[in-house]
C-alpha cells in the first residue's frame, strides 16, 4: 500500500519536476534576458505610476485609480515570478512556510490581474453608455471598494490550499520542499476546487469583457455617442481581452507542460518553460503601460518626460478634458 501511494504520488507531481540547468552560455543567456525584462517592465510601470502620482487628477478620477493599482500588481507580480523561476532553475528548496508566503503574493496577484481588466472594462463601459451618470456611479470610494473585492476574491483559492495544509499537516511548513502550488494539493478534492475556481473565475471575467466590448461598439455607432471616446474605448476593451487571453494561456499550457514533462527530454521541457515566462507572465505585464499610458493622450507626455529624466525645459500640463 505504501509503495502504491508512493507511485501515485510520483505520478501525480511528475509535471513538477524541475531539471537542473548548468547555466554555460546558453541558459545563462536566456536566464540574463528573462531578468532584464522582468526587470525593465518594472522600471516602466514604476515610471508611470509615478507619473500617476504626480497631478492631483490622477489620483482623483476612478480610471486612473484602477489603473495606478494595475501597475503596482504587475510590478509585483513579476518580481514574484521572477523569484519563482530563478528557485526552479537550480531546484531550489526552501522552507514550506516561505514558500507559502510567496504563493500567496503570487497567485493573488495574478488573479487580481484578471479581475482588474473587468472592472477597468466596466468603468469605460459606463462613461460611454451612461455619461450623464457616470461620476455620480463611478467614484473614489467605488474604484477603493471595487480594489477590497478584488484582493478577498481573489484571496479565495490560495487560502483554502495554505489553511487546509495547515490543518491537516502544521508541522511541515518547516520543511524544505520545492516551490509550486501543487506542492500544496494534500488530497484530489483540492485540484477540482483549484479547476473549478479557475474556469469559473475566467469564464466570468470574459463574458464580462465580452459584454462590455459588445456595448461600447454599439454605443459608438449610435448617433448621440462621443465618438472618438467610444472609439478608444472599445480598442482598449478589445485589448484587455488579449490580455485576459494570455493569462488564460497559463493554464492551457500547465496540461501541455504536464505531458512534456514525462515525454520530453530535460532540455526541449525547459525551454518551453522559459517561452512559457517571457510570453505568458511577463507579456500580458508589459501590455498594461500600452493601453492605459502611452495610448492616453493625458499621461503620455508626462510619462515620456519622466523617462528622458526631465531634460525638457517645460514640464508638459495635462490637457486632456476628462
Amino acid at each position: 500500500m505504501a509503495m502504491a501511494n508512493q507511485s501515485s504520488e510520483t505520478s501525480a507531481l511528475v509535471h513538477q519536476q524541475m531539471f537542473k540547468v548548468e547555466l554555460n552560455e546558453g541558459p545563462l543567456s536566456k536566464l540574463v534576458v528573462a531578468i532584464l525584462m522582468s526587470l525593465f517592465f518594472t522600471c516602466i510601470n514604476g515610471i508611470m505610476f509615478h507619473t500617476l502620482l504626480s497631478k492631483p487628477v490622477f489620483r482623483e478620477l476612478p480610471r486612473y485609480i484602477l489603473f495606478s493599482h494595475m501597475l503596482c500588481n504587475d510590478s509585483v507580480q513579476l518580481i514574484v515570478s521572477m523569484l519563482l523561476y530563478l528557485l526552479s532553475l537550480n531546484v531550489q528548496l526552501i522552507p514550506k512556510a516561505t514558500c507559502a508566503g510567496i504563493l500567496l503574493v503570487g497567485v493573488t496577484t495574478f488573479c487580481n490581474a484578471a479581475l482588474n481588466l473587468a472592472v477597468m472594462s466596466l468603468e469605460r463601459y459606463v462613461a460611454i453608455c451612461f455619461p450623464l451618470r457616470h461620476s455620480e456611479m463611478v467614484t473614489r470610494k467605488t474604484a477603493g471598494v471595487s480594489i477590497v473585492f478584488i484582493w478577498l476574491f481573489s484571496l479565495i483559492s490560495i487560502s483554502i490550499d495554505l489553511i487546509y495544509g495547515l490543518i491537516v499537516s502544521p508541522l511541515s511548513f518547516k520543511d524544505p520542499m520545492f516551490c509550486t502550488r501543487q506542492r500544496f494539493f494534500l488530497s484530489p478534492w483540492q485540484n477540482d476546487v483549484f479547476q473549478g475556481f479557475n474556469i469559473f473565475f475566467f469564464v466570468t471575467v470574459t463574458a464580462i469583457l465580452i459584454f462590455t466590448y459588445i456595448n461600447v461598439v454599439v454605443a459608438a455607432r449610435s448617433a448621440s455617442a462621443e465618438k472618438e471616446s467610444a472609439k478608444k474605448a472599445h480598442k482598449t476593451i478589445l485589448l484587455h481581452l488579449v490580455q485576459l487571453v494570455l493569462c488564460v494561456n497559463t493554464f492551457i499550457y500547465g496540461t501541455i507542460e504536464r505531458a512534456l514533462a514525462m515525454t520530453s527530454s530535460s532540455r526541449l521541457f525547459m525551454d518551453l518553460r522559459y517561452l512559457n515566462y517571457l510570453f505568458v507572465l511577463i507579456l500580458p505585464r508589459c501590455l498594461s503601460p500600452l493601453i492605459y499610458g502611452l495610448r492616453d493622450d493625458a499621461v503620455r507626455p508626462l510619462f515620456l518626460y519622466y523617462v528622458r529624466c526631465g531634460t525638457q525645459k517645460v514640464k508638459p500640463s495635462v490637457t486632456e478634458h476628462f
